[in-house]
């Protein structure tokens, strides 16, 4: 690893945006690559100390956020299919699974200049349709100021437009004539519940607390201009993996009366089953699947448009110790589940 971390990549300028999706400058993280061999490449990303959506946390001690990673990761997967694999810049892309890994939280503290930022990605394997190359699974290590922080596995694949537009014309020409109940779009719960500082950037509304697992409504705002960069016509991964992120965060929460600002997102592991629509409200419901002990908790989370549409098991590091008797709240809670 050393001698790729010697390799020269430039943190001058972004790459361009057509190539991993962006419409606005300031959401292209990545800056510079290299092949390295076949299938193993080197990607340069600068991480911004201040965002108005990823720096909007409320836990200590300060980090890059998590969720800032999954989206450097998720443009990698992108601008490598363009830059290496020759996916076309218009075809569109589909996310079918995701699994991230915070390595050493340390590594993520931020310092006095954005954060240089490297990933390592290499082909696990590629999907092929008539000699072509339209899919992959890419395994990608992260680090941060020549510090290894965070590890993740995508597996997506793109086609060309016309197959797209097909494609969600058959799925969406099945959705039910009117949706059971309206999309949730007005209140959310309060910001420091979920870990944020800012309304704006809250995608829980109505929740119901039950014996063991908690009911959640995911609030779509397709104003938000970080989780909605560009028109689309579905729910994009980004508010997915946040909705994850806020279930699991309010249920640790609201469950174990653990406290938001001592929460941190350590690993996400997501697959996503069918695109999730605009019209059709949106539910995610969590569950305590395995004991928690006075470093971590963990939740398996569905999420459903009546039908699922992905599913994740979510672990949250406790940055604060907890007592003994609350450890005992926690292990009664998970043997009762």
């Amino acid at each position: 690893m050393s001698a790729i971390l010697d390799t020269e990549l430039s943190y001058s300028s972004t790459v361009t945006r057509a190539l991993v999706h962006r419409a606005a400058v300031c959401e292209v993280f990545l800056t510079d690559s290299v092949r390295l061999a076949e299938d193993e490449y080197l990607i340069a990303a600068q991480l911004p100390r201040v965002h108005s959506y990823y720096s909007d946390q409320i836990a200590t001690p300060a980090v890059y956020d998590p969720l800032l990673l999954v989206e450097v990761f998720r443009q990698a997967s992108i601008y490598t299919a363009h830059t290496f694999l020759d996916a076309a810049v218009d075809e569109k892309f589909i996310f079918n699974s995701g699994e991230m890994l915070v390595t050493d939280a340390d590594a993520l503290q931020i310092g006095a200049r954005p954060g240089h930022a490297q990933i390592h990605a290499r082909q696990a394997g590629l999907k092929h349709r008539d000699g072509v190359v339209t899919g992959s699974t890419l395994d990608m290590v992260l680090t941060v100021d020549g510090r290894e922080a965070a590890t993740m596995r995508t597996t997506c694949q793109w086609m060309p437009g016309g197959a797209w537009n097909r494609m969600r014309e058959r799925g969406r020409a099945a959705l039910p004539p009117a949706a059971a109940r309206p999309h949730q779009s007005g209140r959310r719960v309060a910001p420091g519940a979920v870990g944020r500082i800012s309304p704006h950037n809250v995608v829980l509304s109505e929740t119901e607390v039950r014996e063991h697992e908690v009911l959640t409504q995911v609030v779509v705002d397709q104003a938000n201009p970080a989780l909605f960069d560009h028109p689309l016509d579905h729910i994009p991964g980004a508010l997915i993996f946040e909705a994850f992120r806020q279930s699991a965060v309010h249920a640790a929460h609201e469950l174990f009366g653990l406290s938001p600002q001592g929460l941190l997102l350590t690993r996400v592991e997501t697959d996503f089953t069918r695109f999730g629509e605009f019209e059709l409200p949106t539910d995610c419901l969590v569950r305590v699947v395995e004991s928690p002990t006075p470093d971590s908790v963990a939740f398996e989370i569905s999420m459903s448009q009546e039908d699922p549409i992905a599913r994740a098991r979510v672990h949250l590091a406790l940055t604060s110790p907890i007592g003994g008797a609350l450890l005992n709240r926690l292990s009664l809670a998970d043997a009762g589940a």
